[in-house]
């Protein structure tokens, strides 16, 4: 299983992966800070741009702060990183 740390902006303009910031990830979700709409935003956005399973996505801190971490099953972490990198070269 790998984990990805995150560096969250809620309320923005568009929901977009914005890069590494050290070794966090920086995503950027239109969604506000509440009542875990920007949480499910952040599933979702990791969802869709790196191809996997929402099912198999936790959040396993972070739930009321911008820095989060997010456990992936069936990646590892070199997996995950690739992944990440080709997401961001494909923008």
């Amino acid at each position: 299983m790998g984990r990805l740390h995150l560096k969250v902006v809620p309320s923005s303009s568009r929901d977009q992966i914005v890069g590494w910031l050290g070794e966090a990830l920086k995503i950027k979700v239109k969604a506000p800070p509440e009542k875990g709409k920007a949480n499910a935003s952040v599933i979702e956005l990791i969802a869709t741009k790196l191809n996997i399973p929402r099912e198999s996505m936790s959040l396993i801190s972070g739930e009321t702060s911008p820095v989060k971490v997010i456990e992936i099953q069936g990646v590892d972490n070199p997996q995950l990183k690739q992944r990440v990198e080709d997401a961001l070269n494909s923008i």
